[in-house]
């Protein structure tokens, strides 16, 4: 094939990709007739009838709710307002252990330390990317209060399994499904297996408000307890008779009008916008099949995987050529690749250190686990050699994209002599 670009060849596209923009004329409408309306917003943080916000988030909450099947959907302003108001849902107090994987967006592994909570870090399953079980059965104590499963890259994590053992210790299963909706396990929706699901309406996500996030749950107490924890709760105590009530305390969580119309409009596409991520990361993998020490996303049977993130798995000791090499081959053929994700969270000087809250370092002041280096060696070895990522929803990837993703990707493979030889 033709000579590398990185050696001095052609790239195989020489201009920038196109951003996603799943924005279009009923979103433009939306937000319009909302700024008309002067009514930005609609919650008040006392108990009235305007607590849970105004229609537009109300009609947005409904459609989520019937769309995912769940009975209670509660928007928030983030998936980390939404971690963290979860968390605080489900008890989370000073010293109670929170399993959590080292890969994901750092809110994951930090919403617990806001109520005292100690993040226990559990490897990963090295074919999905997602929580290893039968790690996490092994990481429970008597202080474990609940397990945080992040939906990784649109594949869930063991779902069913993880709820199953929740169940059986009595503690909580929360899902981060931040990158993952309409993603499936045994005909179940990420994000409404667990007893609170998460989902992000960031704005490189497959659907989104700009910011902004949804929590499901099919709980009432738990539905209560979130809306209550999003809009200053320590106000609705008195009329609503609240017994319990531990970590009702509340933030400002909410989500503006203008997002939600933003939101309904989004979620009327759901299906074609997550259906064409889909399409553009199979036809990567059926490309990319069979070359040589690369290994393209795997699929759990009865899964459903929506390609938030297309990540290959690449043997540098079968080829002979360093995975940074690689790379830099595939970037010099203009095309947007990385490697490695984010660092393994327990690299965060926050773990490292042991100091979050307070200039003493509490949490960690209740616990004695540290965060040592090899605390993960899966999530490590990932790291540190073997991931290498599309980010599905970060380009519009037209036919020449996505044909040039094709011809990138075989070119350079084709090309690993020259790469081990310079």
């Amino acid at each position: 094939m033709n000579t590398l670009a990185l050696l001095g060849g052609q790239p195989v596209y020489d201009r920038p990709f196109t951003p996603y923009n799943s924005m279009g004329e009923e979103e433009v409408a939306a937000v319009t007739r909302v700024a008309r309306s002067g009514k930005l917003s609609a919650f008040i943080g006392a108990w009235c009838d305007d607590f849970d916000g105004g229609s537009e988030v109300k009609g947005f909450e409904a459609s989520w709710a019937a769309r995912f099947g769940c009975r209670h959907a509660i928007s928030v302003n983030s998936n980390t307002s939404g971690l963290i108001a979860a968390l605080g849902a489900v008890g989370v107090g000073p010293g109670d252990e929170v399993i959590v994987p080292p890969y994901s967006m750092s809110a994951t592994v930090v919403a617990p330390l806001f109520y005292g909570g100690i993040p226990v870090f559990v490897d990963l399953e090295p074919q999905t990317f997602c929580l290893d079980p039968a790690k996490v059965r092994a990481a429970i104590t008597s202080k474990t209060r609940a397990i945080v499963v992040v939906d990784l890259f649109g594949h869930p994590g063991a779902l069913r399994e993880l709820r199953q053992l929740a169940d059986e210790k009595g503690i909580y299963l929360i899902e981060d499904a931040a990158q993952a909706p309409l993603a499936t396990e045994f005909g179940r929706y990420a994000g409404t297996v667990g007893h609170i699901g998460v989902f992000s309406l960031n704005y490189h996500k497959h659907i989104h408000t700009g910011e902004g996030g949804m929590c499901c749950t099919d709980d009432d107490e738990l539905a209560l307890r979130l809306r209550a924890i999003r809009n200053h709760g320590e106000n609705i105590v008195e009329p609503l008779k609240i017994a319990d009530i531990t970590n009702i305390i509340g933030f400002n969580l909410r989500m503006t009008e203008l997002s939600a119309a933003i939101g309904i409009e989004q979620l009327k596409k759901v299906d074609r916008l997550v259906d064409a991520r889909e399409a553009i990361a199979n036809r990567l993998t059926e490309a990319t099949r069979g070359l040589p020490g690369l290994t393209p996303p795997r699929v759990r049977p009865d899964c459903r995987h929506v390609y938030y993130v297309w990540s290959a798995s690449y043997d540098e000791e079968q080829t002979g050529v360093a995975r940074e090499k690689v790379v830099a081959a595939l970037a010099a053929e203009g095309l947007p690749v990385s490697q490695g994700y984010v660092e393994p969270l327990y690299w965060l000087p926050v773990f490292q250190q042991r100091k979050a809250i307070g200039r003493d370092g509490w949490p960690f002041t209740l616990t004695d686990r540290a965060y040592e280096r090899g605390l993960c060696p899966v999530v490590e070895r990932l790291h540190e050699k073997e991931l290498i990522e599309v980010h599905v929803c970060s380009h519009l990837f037209t036919e020449q994209e996505q044909q040039a993703y094709v011809d990138g990707f075989q070119k350079v493979f084709a090309n690993l002599d020259s790469l081990r030889k310079s």
